[in-house]
């Protein structure tokens, strides 16, 4: 048995993995390993130091750009209160905390971000002890299993080739819409699901390619960036023509770049 734990349900993790960061993941520049015991099981840790980094990054400046809103709408409210007057709709604190609260939980930072939701003036603070454990936190992939003899790296091979097929039929799920599936004939259904194999495996290609040059998108944001390239034709007085491409963005010329790819053109359409 070889199960993931999703680490942030389990406060007895915090002083659990504490001296294991310290040893072993603070200084890392590759992916190490640990075992600990964890009610009777093994606990396996995999630590990935790039990815530590990455979550921690986007957090921090989630939570930058959050502080930098609330610090607008707090000095507006305090020049409101001292008699100023701004263009736009007035401010209320009833308000701007309920619209301070919807930012924070749609960036998934509730339980970072304390907003006190009960207060007649709008205020929030950080919780240092929340925002310690989710760096602790950042990085770690976290596995109990009952296998007696497998080296920790073994396990956790074991669990990421089974997490990578798991996520082959979500991608065929959500992103390729393999189902439902309105075909009456056997050949249209087989073609229906020969179309949405080669979009899988040319997916797949994509993501492997996106990982081995250490780009940070994810297939379904290249995907994104490279669906704003728009052909255009048009017609003018049923007689003259004209036709193109969109302009190519720096962004959009360093994916091609990345997937090691031709960038389009309108003589290859």
């Amino acid at each position: 048995m070889v199960l993931a734990v999703p680490a942030r349900r389990y406060g007895d993790f915090d002083s659990l993995l504490a001296p294991f960061h310290e040893k072993s993941c603070q200084s890392a520049t590759a992916e190490v390993f640990g075992e600990l015991k964890w009610q009777g099981f093994r606990l396996i840790v995999a630590h990935r130091p790039d990815r530590a980094s990455e979550q921690s990054r986007v957090r921090d400046e989630r939570i930058a750009a959050l502080e930098a809103d609330a610090a607008q709408w707090a000095e507006k409210l305090d020049a409101q209160e001292a008699g100023q007057t701004h263009p736009g709709k007035k401010l209320s604190d009833a308000g701007t905390i309920a619209r301070f609260y919807k930012a924070v939980a749609d960036a998934h930072l509730a339980h970072i971000i304390k907003v006190n939701l009960a207060s007649e003036v709008f205020t929030y603070e950080i919780d240092e002890r929340a925002l310690n454990r989710a760096r602790l936190m950042d990085g770690k992939l976290i596995l109990v299993a009952n296998v007696p003899d497998s080296p920790p790296p073994e396990i956790v091979a074991r669990y990421k080739a089974l997490a990578d097929i798991e996520r082959g039929f979500r991608v065929l799920k959500s992103e390729i819409e393999i189902a439902p599936v309105f075909h009456r004939l056997p050949n249209r259904i087989r073609a229906h699901a020969l179309i949405c194999f080669l979009a899988l495996l040319l997916y797949r290609v994509l993501r492997l390619r996106l990982k081995a040059k250490a780009s940070p998108l994810s297939p379904e944001r290249a995907l994104e960036i490279a669906r704003r390239i728009q052909y255009h034709q048009v017609t003018l007085h049923q007689r003259q023509s004209a036709s193109g491409l969109s302009a190519i963005t720096p962004q959009q010329k360093e994916l091609f770049e990345t997937v090691a790819l031709p960038e389009p053109s309108a003589r290859r359409l």
